[in-house]
């Protein structure tokens, strides 16, 4: 500050003393105190401006759905400073249908082998070179990685590739893959696999895409499919050309000019090299030496490589990099940003942790609720409402699904995101956290893995038994007539090891609790091979030979059901209780 003014540190010191502070000459001073300093030096003290950063936070636009990064990006550049940029491609599909492979036959490099048993373990980003124009891909575990960075706002595709097996066809994995990338929003190119296998049969799976709504152009719609033999590198040129095609219809776009903002594609801590971050630019210009703010952690670029391991000094929007420097491993689909100076990004990164701990304190849904759809819609910030529904069996699908779009007005209409068979899993979850939809569910239950997802607290699940009170339901919560309901939320689980016949008692469970823990008189659902046999009461619950009121997870116990013994070994006791939501 002396230097600035150009008087002696002396004089600024005697002045603090004045004031009753003390402070040597390497004290760091606030702008109040120098204004006041430079009031009595006869010297106009004034704020330095901020730059201005974009908000990067997620942003619903008109119609209820989460605006990408990309997307407020562009709203915020003008035109004259966007440039072409390289499309982002991300490869989906059903497991073993050859999605590494496929790459790998592109890149001309072998991944497959380092993977353990044939099946990704990581995300990667690679980019390659046709006719002098470059591709990203993003090479994912599946659909779940996918719809994490959409719902954390951060969506990076462009391009979606969805990988079927001639020989196999349509499986329920592609089924859901479908779902997400149309959530998203994203064009899809079909690349049929496996097309050089003796049982391959392309017809039958084109069928199968026309059912999921997926018509190819050879049969008169709008989805480019590809023929393709990965192994042998068969039809790769001809899927590149397509993927150029469509990326000059989409006329993808960015500004390479200022500071550079983009998303993390995936965070490691290597042995040798401390923390690491994949990360892919979407819009200014990376380079080395740039102070970063990475979610809620701020680090420098200490060092900056490509897809090949090769050191740059800069990266272009469309960029995938592998960046060194970051205190701690940041988290994929969080968003990165390039500030002024390290201090900065260090302030911004306390006030980010500090809303999060606000935010975590005070637990909400994110999601919209089926409660207030009729609120929200007579507010105009909904115009659809969108369900994930999953059933038991088939059967209950088709009459659920047309009962459902019978329900749809010129106000609000109902549109389904995902419709199988099955519990209600993790990725179901994610899908509607990301694409603020409601999860229905009939004659099923959430999964083990989904009830201990936190997003179970943020999204709103329905289940039902009978499926004219599911209809019933979304009818009057379309009407705005909707009753407070009350959910079944599961406790505990404990699987039956053994099975023991007591006088007078009947017969006791021998049990291990598996997650959770049971409570004497608590409401128990008896699963066998995963189909509920009956529920009741738990009346009877001991450790040896003691009574006990509870018993947590990893513990032996004694289990007896009230009015009930047709108990069995391997059967799983699920405790509930009914809340009110």
């Amino acid at each position: 500050m002396a230097e600035l003014m150009q008087r002696s540190p002396i004089d600024i010191i005697k002045v603090l003393m004045n004031y009753g502070i003390m402070a040597p000459i390497t004290h760091t001073i606030d702008f109040d105190v120098a204004t006041i300093v430079g009031e009595e030096m006869g010297v106009k003290i004034k704020a330095q401006a901020k730059p201005e950063m974009p908000d990067l936070a997620p942003a619903i636009d008109a119609n209820g759905k989460t605006k990408t990064l990309r997307q407020r990006l562009l709203e915020v550049t003008p035109d004259e400073r966007l440039i072409a940029r390289p499309p982002v491609v991300t490869v989906l599909g059903h497991v073993d249908h050859g999605k590494t492979t496929l790459l790998d036959a592109i890149r001309k490099t072998n991944v497959v082998a380092q993977e353990s048993g044939g099946i990704t373990q990581h995300i990667g980003a690679y980019q390659v070179e046709r006719d002098g124009r470059k591709i990203t891909f993003l090479d994912t575990p599946g659909h779940e990685a996918f719809t994490a960075m959409r719902a954390r706002g951060a969506q990076a595709t462009d391009i979606a590739i969805l990988v079927v097996a001639a020989d196999d066809g349509v499986m329920p994995q592609t089924r859901e893959a479908i779902a997400h990338v149309r959530a998203a929003g994203v064009p899809i190119i079909v690349a049929l696999n496996k097309v050089d296998r003796p049982n391959a049969n392309p017809d039958r799976v084109k069928q199968q895409l026309s059912d999921e709504g997926l018509l190819v152009e050879e049969w008169g719609g709008d989805v480019i499919c590809v023929e393709v033999a990965a192994k042998l590198r068969r039809g790769i040129d001809e899927l590149l050309e397509n993927l150029l095609l469509l990326a000059d219809v989409e006329n993808f776009k960015a500004d390479p000019e200022g500071a550079a903002i983009g998303t993390v594609i995936e965070g490691t801590l290597d042995k040798a090299r401390g923390s690491t971050a994949t990360l892919l630019v979407q819009k200014g210009t990376l380079r080395v030496g740039d102070a970063l703010l990475v979610g809620n952690i701020a680090g420098r670029v200490r060092a900056m490589f490509d897809s090949n391991g090769n050191a740059i000094e800069t990266a272009t929007p469309s960029t995938p990099v592998i960046v060194l420097g970051l205190p701690d491993v940041p988290t994929a689909g969080d968003t990165f940003q390039v500030y002024k100076d390290e201090r900065s990004a260090r302030e911004e990164a306390a006030a980010r942790l500090l809303r999060e701990r606000e935010r975590a304190e005070s637990v909400v849904r994110k999601s919209i609720t089926l409660d207030d759809v009729f609120a929200q819609m007579k507010a105009g910030k909904v115009k659809e409402l969108r369900l994930i529904l999953k059933a038991d069996v088939d059967g209950s699908l088709e009459p659920i699904v047309n009962s459902l779009n019978q329900l749809s007005n010129d106000d609000l209409r109902i549109k389904l995101l995902h419709t199988g068979t099955g519990d209600i899993s993790d990725s179901d979850l994610m899908l509607a956290a990301a694409s603020n939809a409601i999860v229905i569910g009939f004659n099923n239950a959430l999964n083990a893995t989904a009830q201990k997802s936190e997003l179970a607290s943020q999204v709103d699940v329905r289940t039902y038994k009978v499926i004219y009170e599911l209809i019933a339901d979304i009818d009057k919560a379309l009407k705005g007539m909707l009753e407070p309901v009350f959910e079944e939320r599961s406790t505990g689980r404990a699987e039956v090891r053994a099975v023991f016949r007591i006088p007078r008692r009947g017969k006791i469970a021998g049990c291990v609790v598996l997650d959770g823990e049971i409570s004497r008189n608590s409401q128990v659902r008896v699963l066998r091979a995963g189909v509920e046999q009956m529920r009741g009461r738990i009346n009877s619950l001991k450790r040896f030979q003691e009574d006990v009121t509870e018993v947590k997870t990893g513990f032996e116990c004694g289990i007896g059901i009230e009015n009930y013994d047709d108990i069995k070994e391997g059967d799983i006791l699920e405790a509930f209780q009914k809340v009110r939501v």
